[in-house]
């Protein structure tokens, strides 16, 4: 008698760390729906491993949330990696654009809500589960022209211990993902608006910042630890990044 896989699902999989957790979790065994709104992207994905399946998910629309809570019903849905987000401006609060802030609070905030809140019913049926949301250093603490951006993750990190809270005494892991500096293809080019010289600044001189891998590997590892432990919350920094304003970086000659 064959059993059937435990399924995950991992929004924002598209690119960076959503692709390299999903790939990572494929690759461990799980059933992994590879959710987000690029398919062209996912499906190249999902044809890299016979575990993957690509679903088109726009985290902003709660009918689009919806469709994939239906395509999951009945699935024996075990984990949830709540991972679409990203920054999308590098402005000082006085010169903020209120329309920036309120993509960056719907994609990453009420995103990871829509996704929890339609996904978590599900979870429950399998009578186990874990729930992962990929916040970020900027949740922890607040720096100059991250003002959208460090107010929606410490928000996300508000989500995610008052979900632990309510979910307390249910057999669900409730676990945040905080990674620091981390160099993947698009999140700084989409945060500078295409800008890839300002994109590269970010890292220049660093010899080796984090990579979507390095963060799917904490996102794997979290997963699969035994049911009865618990990862409440993650800091992981490239070694060059001592702290959020604290970066050693290398001047070439």
């Amino acid at each position: 008698m064959s059993v059937e896989r435990e399924y995950a699902v991992v929004t924002g999989a598209s690119s960076g760390i959503g692709a390299a957790t999903a790939k990572s979790l494929a690759e461990n065994g799980f059933h992994v729906i590879a959710a987000a709104r690029r398919m062209d992207k996912l499906e190249a994905l999902a044809a890299s491993h016979p575990n993957l399946e690509a679903h088109y998910l726009d985290v902003t629309s709660q009918e689009s949330v919806d469709a994939l809570a239906v395509h999951l019903e009945g699935k024996p849905l075990t984990v949830i990696v709540s991972n679409a987000g990203g920054s999308f401006d590098g402005a000082l609060v006085m010169d903020s654009d209120l329309d920036s802030w309120s993509k960056t609070f719907e994609v990453n905030v009420l995103g990871s809500v829509r996704v929890i809140k339609s996904l978590t019913p599900i979870l429950r049926k399998s009578g186990k589960g874990i729930i992962v949301v990929v916040t970020s250093t900027a949740g922890h603490i607040t720096y100059e022209t991250g003002g959208s951006y460090t107010a929606a993750k410490h928000a996300e990190k508000a989500l995610v211990q008052t979900l632990r809270l309510e979910l307390s005494g249910e057999p669900i892991r409730v676990t945040e993902i905080a990674p620091g500096m981390v160099k993947t293809d698009e999140f700084a080019i989409n945060r500078f608006a295409g800008d890839v010289a300002k994109a590269a600044k970010i890292y220049e001189g660093v010899e080796a910042p984090l990579t979507a891998e390095d963060v799917a590997e904490a996102i794997r590892w979290s997963v699969m630890l035994p049911d009865h432990f618990n990862v409440d919350s993650m800091t992981i920094r490239p070694l060059a990044q001592a702290a959020q304003h604290k970066v050693h970086r290398v001047t070439k000659n």
